[in-house]
Order: C-alpha cells, then structure tokens, then sequence
C-alpha cells in the first residue's frame, strides 16, 4: 500500500499541533510533531548553558544528538521529555534554535526519513515547502493574531502560570510570526497548493473534519482558496 503524506504548516497558536494529532489518530497514521524536535533540541541547549544565539556554540551538540517519536511520546537521546519541551524557556528561545540552517537541515533529514517508512501527519513551519514539498496533502493552519493570543493565554492560566495579561500574549504572538515570517532559513508561507484552514471561528472538531473531508476526497474547496 502507498504510503500517505498529510503536511501541515501554521503560525504559532494556530491550534495545527492539536489538529493534526486528531486527524493522524483517526485515519490511522502516524503523527510526527517536527515542533517538538526543535524544542527538544532547544531544551538541550539550555540544559547544557549554551546561549541559543550563540550559533557556533548551539551546533556543537548537534552530532550528538538523538531525536526520535515512539508511542505518541518524543524521545530526546532516549530519554521522554514530553513535559520538559512545553515549559515557557524552550517557548521563548525556540525560534532561535528552528532558525539556524545546520539544526533544520538534520531535522528534515530526520522527518523526511520517517515519511518513507509509514503514513504520516506532519505538522510545523516549513512542512510544505522544504521537508514534504510533494506531500499528496497540503494544508495551511491559522487563525488571526487575536485569537491565537486568547487561546494561548486561555491555556497558560489553565497551567497555572502566573504574571501574563492577554494584551502581553498576543504581543509575543505577533513578535513570533515576525520572527518566523522573515527568518532567513526556511521562513514560515504558504504554498499555492495548500488548503488554507483558518480556525478563527471553528472549533477543534470542525477543523478535523473539513481536513479529513479533503483527505477523504469529499471536501468541495480549491486548493488556495481563501
């Protein structure tokens, strides 16, 4: 059986992670989330006192570092760092990490790999036009500035994080999608022959089943369309 290729690419907030996680789960692929391997890798740099903007010093590790998903669990040289990559410092210095060209060429290598053994759900910044660009499904994920900052403050009270205000999140949601819009390596668009996806006013469930419609050959949009 051929195997299927679903990339997803979004801004941060975009609710893409959990969306694609979904969609894996119901058709019965595997989810590889290729955020969380830059986390991961974040978190290592920091644990290790490496200052993220110190590129010579952040690539040192590289060679030596293990990243694999096993289970729906992401494994960091083998050992699980599930809750360690979702803390606020791997949050606030990923975006230096994800934009050094020798980091995203080793992960693409990586994601790559795992989407000729198996079907896959990949989520990220630039699945669709640098690590599956002839993925046979391709989908663009966002929402506006505003509503990603009320989600992700929604969740960071939920957490317990204390000190945050709503106006201070969506600030740093905008400074992200700077960051990530016109970042040299690998800048965060979207492609042409993407389905754009905008969740402003969806919910979770709704989006799973307008992707999985496309998937599914029932969805009646054109690629692109707005």
């Amino acid at each position: 059986m051929k195997h299927v290729s679903i990339a997803i690419d979004g801004p941060a907030g975009a609710g893409k992670s959990t969306v694609a996680k979904i969609v894996a789960d119901k058709l019965g692929f595997q989810y590889i989330d290729t955020g969380a391997m830059y986390r991961a890798y974040t978190l290592k740099i920091l644990d290790n006192g490496i200052d993220p903007e110190d590129e010579i010093s952040v690539l040192e590790l590289l060679d030596s570092t293990d990243i694999d998903f096993r289970d729906n669990r992401i494994f960091l040289d083998e050992t699980q760092v599930d809750e360690e990559i979702r803390e606020g410092r791997i949050t606030k210095n990923v975006s230096y990490i994800a934009s050094y060209k020798a980091v995203r060429e080793k992960m693409v290598r990586l994601q790559q790999s795992m989407s000729t053994r198996k079907s896959v759900v990949m989520d990220g910044r630039d699945i669709t036009t640098v690590v599956l660009p002839d993925a046979d499904f391709k989908f663009f994920v966002t929402a506006t500035a505003e509503e990603r900052g009320r989600r992700r403050y929604l969740e960071l009270l939920g957490k317990g994080v204390e000190g945050i205000t709503l106006e201070d999140t969506i600030e740093d949601i905008r400074r992200r999608d700077t960051f990530d819009s016109t970042r040299e390596e690998s800048p965060l668009t979207k492609t042409e022959d993407s389905y754009l996806v905008d969740t402003t006013n969806m919910t979770i469930a709704e989006a799973v089943e307008h992707i999985i419609s496309i998937v599914d050959g029932e969805g009646s949009e054109q690629r692109g369309e707005s």
